[in-house]
């Protein structure tokens, strides 16, 4: 099969026929019809000190897809061939006390899809069962293959009651975006969206912001007052990984504010703990989706009418993947979708 593999410790992936992977008992073989690029996928392209750590070489990677059920294992009774379906990308211990409590997104044996196994960037995926999620097959296949990122924006976003609450997003990536579009969607007020990237910007603004925010040119506090917003954002979804980003919530976050980070941050940053403990402030830490809360939760809000469309701009066929890349890198995109139909 043709897959995208990292196959020396250096920047790129080349496409390569590789064989295709073995299916347990308790396994489902997905024929891979759309993958999406991640930020991460860049961080592995780039081969920067993260991936430099963490990604073994050779492997297959990427981990935003859909496809369609090609083989299940002889233990697997409720998945059948032909089911249209994504999957969940963290794969978990099953026997930590967080596993067994049912809060799974927090097993700190976590392996990851495309980053520690094999991934979706290929003809085929083998995958755990018990990893699958079934698709209404009225979703769209590249809005089917964006569900892990929009996963990742509605645990952010979903964490905290949103209805007639000010939020501060501070990110105007794929991800931030779409939480933009979950937070309106959810009932927020105002949804303020900052950025230095006028293309993301108008994305943001696609996606359902009430305002963004050129921090590079713009004043949050002149923002704030144009909103008639007298004690801050209710509401912050750290969604940049820039320490900036951070310090714009704390300044500009009520009292009693709300605040998820998803934004992952170069090494060690400086934080003002006055603003936080003064401030009664409560941050929570995210990574992935809850399994499988944030996926049931998702669907539904996309059945029930949740338009996350627009933030996909991009399409290549799989051969294309290095434009793809370089569209995806160069900053003047959404999410951009590789075809492997």
């Amino acid at each position: 099969m043709r897959a995208l593999v990292k196959s020396r410790p250096e920047p790129g992936l080349e496409l390569l026929d590789v064989p295709v992977p073995e299916v347990g008992p308790m396994d489902v073989l997905i024929r891979i019809s759309k993958t999406a690029i991640c930020g991460t996928d860049l961080h592995i392209w780039n081969w920067d000190q993260w991936a430099q750590k963490t990604i073994p070489t050779p492997m297959t990677v990427g981990h935003e897809y859909c496809g369609y059920i090609e083989k299940v294992g002889s233990g697997v009774t409720d998945l059948a061939v032909g089911d249209y379906v994504s999957g969940e990308g963290h794969l978990v211990c099953g026997r930590c006390r967080n596993c067994l409590a049912g809060r799974r997104h927090l097993c700190p044996n976590t392996l990851g899809v495309g980053i520690h196994r094999p991934g979706a960037f290929a003809e085929f995926l083998s995958l755990p069962y018990r990893n699958v999620y079934k698709l209404d097959p009225a979703i769209p296949g590249n809005l089917a293959a964006t569900f892990d990122p929009l996963g990742n924006a509605v645990h952010t976003a979903l964490s905290w009651d949103l209805v007639a609450e000010d939020v501060l997003i501070t990110g105007a990536g794929p991800i931030g975006c779409m939480a933009a579009a979950v937070c309106r969607f959810a009932g927020a007020r105002h949804v303020v969206v900052t950025d230095i990237n006028p293309y993301r910007l108008r994305l943001a603004a696609r996606l359902g912001a009430t305002r963004t925010v050129n921090v590079s040119n713009e004043s949050l506090s002149e923002v704030t007052e144009e909103l008639n917003m007298r004690e801050g954002f209710d509401i912050g979804l750290e969604m940049s990984g820039h320490p900036s980003g951070l310090a714009n919530i704390l300044e500009h976050t009520s009292h009693g504010a709300r605040v998820s980070l998803l934004g992952i941050f170069p090494g060690k940053l400086e934080i003002d703990f006055d603003r936080i403990i003064f401030k009664g402030i409560t941050l929570k830490g995210i990574y992935g989706r809850e399994m499988f809360e944030t996926w049931y939760k998702m669907s539904s809000m996309i059945r029930a009418g949740l338009d996350t469309t627009p933030v996909i701009t991009h399409e290549f066929p799989a051969a294309g993947f290095e434009e793809a890349f370089e569209t995806m890198r160069s900053g003047q995109s959404g999410k951009v979708i590789l075809s492997w139909d």
